[in-house]
């Protein structure tokens, strides 16, 4: 089934929305560097402190953070929802900057431990706000794409926390790089603040753009039926489809967060990259997902503009990247760095693939706009599970095998594949949730 070819935006239209995606783009890369921050700080601040951790330990700590990000998620979506994207975001980046400006004050496990808490739940609700802000900027054949620019945000702020991060450790001290990172981001807030506003109250849209978006699948309140919009935030969980994305995404950010936690670490012990190399050859499965998340959207959205079916368009590219994405598993026994590095690149370009869609989702899926965020918030609820899983196993695992990183990575891969069964079996179609019928023993797709 196709559906009809979408027209472009008309001549004279203004192209607010691109300013908005690349502002919203360069604070989810903040967001994900001031994340990254410690996991690449983290083995200089061992030293420094003379701190005598185990990896289970550095793994609880690393973990902190989605004890509390994934704790204040569900709320996180709901908030956004309720306040909208341009309060939301700013309140969680003011939150997360100046944590992250405070981290150097920790001295120990506890401390340490207590910081990551604190900036996972002030990070919280910055994905829920972005999506929702994309959803309500683009309209349907233009949403895989600017999901995508949203989406590498987490990629481009992980890649440049090693040459950022290594740098300002290399020139002042691992405590230097949290304060200017902490105030780069209360500059960014300022900035959203004073810009952001929807589409229909933005100064800087003209009356095409603004008929543009609207016209062509934007989640806008003037395109919701009145019944969706009634559906309760509890009973989003009774769809079968919401249930089958909290799944799905738990499965890829279980082998994402081995790039967000582990990688610097997996780089310096076991293929023995100094500094120098760890903000250099270190960033390249980064850039290649960058790149493979960007190229991604455009080909979906030009698929989908040509009127491919978008089920069809969607479930492609979160399948075959999951799949793609268990390649992961064949780092562990290569002879080399470089072929580690190839690995490496293919699993997690393959990842960030499969994210373009499954961030696409909710703006596709959600009954009414006011949904939009809250079942982001779900979603990312689920797959940040992963976060507090996989850091820790992965220490475990490293600790029970002698540091050898073969069997955490065969699990990674195990995963990446029922995702991608996930995606293809029990996700239904792309398309807006009906309204339920109230009636709670059925069920609903």
């Amino acid at each position: 089934m196709t559906t009809a070819p979408v027209v472009k935006a008309p001549p004279g239209a203004s192209r607010t929305r691109y300013l908005i995606l690349a502002i919203a783009f360069v604070g989810l890369s903040l967001n994900y560097l001031d994340r990254a921050n410690l996991s690449v700080a983290l083995p200089f601040i061992q030293d420094d402190l003379h701190l005598d951790l185990s990896n289970a330990e550095k793994g609880l700590i690393l973990g902190a953070f989605f004890w509390a990000y994934d704790g204040a998620m569900l709320a996180a979506g709901w908030f956004a929802d309720k306040v909208g994207s341009r309060k939301a975001f700013t309140f969680a980046a003011l939150w997360w900057s100046v944590i992250t400006a405070l981290t150097p004050l920790a001295r120990g496990f506890w401390s340490l431990f207590a910081f990551r808490f604190a900036l996972g739940a002030g990070e919280a609700p910055a994905y829920p706000s972005a999506t929702k802000a994309a959803s309500r900027w683009f309209p349907r054949h233009e949403r895989a794409f600017s999901t995508a620019v949203i989406d590498s945000g987490s990629r481009v702020g992980t890649v440049l926390a090693l040459p950022v991060v290594t740098s300002l450790i290399a020139l002042v001290s691992w405590h230097f790089s949290f304060v200017v990172l902490g105030v780069v981001g209360l500059m960014w807030a300022a900035v959203w603040y004073w810009y952001y506003r929807d589409p229909m109250e933005h100064k800087h849209a003209n009356e095409a753009e603004r008929e543009y978006i609207a016209a062509h699948g934007a989640r806008l309140e003037q395109n919701d039926d009145q019944d969706a919009v009634d559906v309760r935030w509890r009973d989003l969980f009774r769809y079968r489809t919401v249930r089958g994305m909290m799944l799905g995404f738990f499965c890829l950010n279980f082998v994402i967060y081995f790039f967000l936690t582990w990688f610097p670490s997996y780089l310096k012990d076991a293929r023995g990259l100094d500094l120098a190399q760890l903000g250099t050859l270190g960033t390249l499965p980064g850039i290649t997902a960058i790149i493979g998340g960007w190229l991604a959207g455009i080909i979906a959205d030009r698929k989908i503009r040509a009127g491919a079916d978008v089920t069809r368009v969607r479930k492609t590219v979160m399948v075959g990247g999951l799949l793609g994405g268990a390649a992961i598993v064949f780092a562990a026994s290569a002879g080399s760095v470089y072929l580690a590095l190839f690995f490496l690149a293919i699993s997690y370009a393959s990842l960030a693939i499969a994210a373009t869609a499954i961030w696409s989702l909710p703006g596709d899926v959600a009954p009414s706009s006011r949904h939009v965020a809250s079942i982001g918030g779900i979603q990312n609820f689920a797959s940040n599970i992963a976060g507090i899983i996989s850091p820790f196993l992965f220490g475990l695992l490293l600790d029970l095998y002698g540091g050898s990183y073969g069997p955490s990575f065969a699990v990674a891969a195990g995963v990446a594949v029922l995702g991608a069964f996930t995606y293809a079996f029990i996700v239904g179609k792309a398309e807006p949730l009906p309204p339920l019928d109230r009636q709670p023993a059925r069920v609903h797709d």
